[in-house]
């Protein structure tokens, strides 16, 4: 497989982390599970053919959807070659770029023609070029940029402050907000509690610890990630990921950040 990043011009930064292209143009054919792992971001997605990738209930998905906040882990399973594009957003970017809030995607896997009526998919299965299509999107999501009527400053620090490690007290005292206005500000422009917000978060913390193998022991990993024990922090990794740390780490490949191909 073959992966890429590509940083968006300076007036989506704010809005989109990066683009990334992940294909696999190689003549095999035999099936291939990949793994979804909440990580706090939600996306928009582009498969160059339909009907390429499956999800865990074998329907197809959708050729150009925007997906949500998910709690735990899903799965696609795909038997072709292919190529995916894709642009990570901001925590906050659903609410801002279309106008609805972030926890009506919760879970989700939206076609982007069920939220928007520009006809960017036609477009994009007859452009030519990766370049021509990652500038299509671009230029789709600046046009919403420019549109934006819903400010999320509040919102932006609020999931800064937590990506830091700030408990939920911190963030209130820091903000001055009530435990349920900060709820209702989560929920709003990032699709979850707060709570369930900062569990993602802390569990990607760890996570990138165990990629990287900068840990003497799991033991060590556990309290390098602030988890109480390692019984904690072994359910709560299986929950997000469907695995063992163990299995992780010697049974994944992956390219695509949160978006492993399992080994069979």
């Amino acid at each position: 497989m073959h992966y890429q990043e590509i940083i968006p011009i300076k007036p989506l930064q704010g809005y989109v982390r990066y683009f990334w292209v992940l294909e696999d143009m190689s003549d095999n054919v035999e099936a291939k599970d990949f793994k979804i792992i909440p990580d706090g971001i939600p996306a928009l997605i582009f498969q160059d053919r339909p009907n390429q990738f499956f999800d865990g209930n074998n329907q197809a998905m959708p050729q150009l959807y925007v997906y949500g906040q998910f709690n735990t882990y899903t799965n696609q399973t795909i038997n072709s070659n292919f190529r995916i594009i894709g642009a990570y957003l901001e925590p906050t970017a659903l609410k801002t770029l279309f106008g609805i809030d972030a926890v009506l995607f919760n879970n989700l896997n939206i076609p982007l023609e069920d939220i928007v009526t520009e006809p960017i998919l036609e477009r994009l299965v007859n452009a030519i070029s990766v370049e021509e299509k990652i500038e299509i999107i671009a230029r789709f999501l600046l046009n919403l940029v420019q549109e934006v009527k819903y400010k999320a400053e509040k919102a932006n620090f609020a999931t800064s402050l937590l990506q830091r490690g700030q408990t939920l007290k911190e963030v209130q005292l820091e903000m001055n907000l009530s435990e349920r206005t900060l709820e209702r500000l989560i929920k709003e422009y990032v699709g979850m509690t707060p709570k369930v917000y900062s569990r993602i978060v802390r569990f990607q913390s760890s996570l990138d610890l165990l990629r990287q193998a900068d840990f003497k022991s799991l033991t060590e990993l556990t309290y390098q990630s602030e988890y109480f024990d390692q019984s904690h922090f072994i359910r709560e990794f299986k929950e997000f990921t469907g695995t063992s740390p163990r299995s992780f780490l010697f049974n994944t490949e992956e390219q695509l950040p949160n978006f492993p191909k399992i080994n069979r």
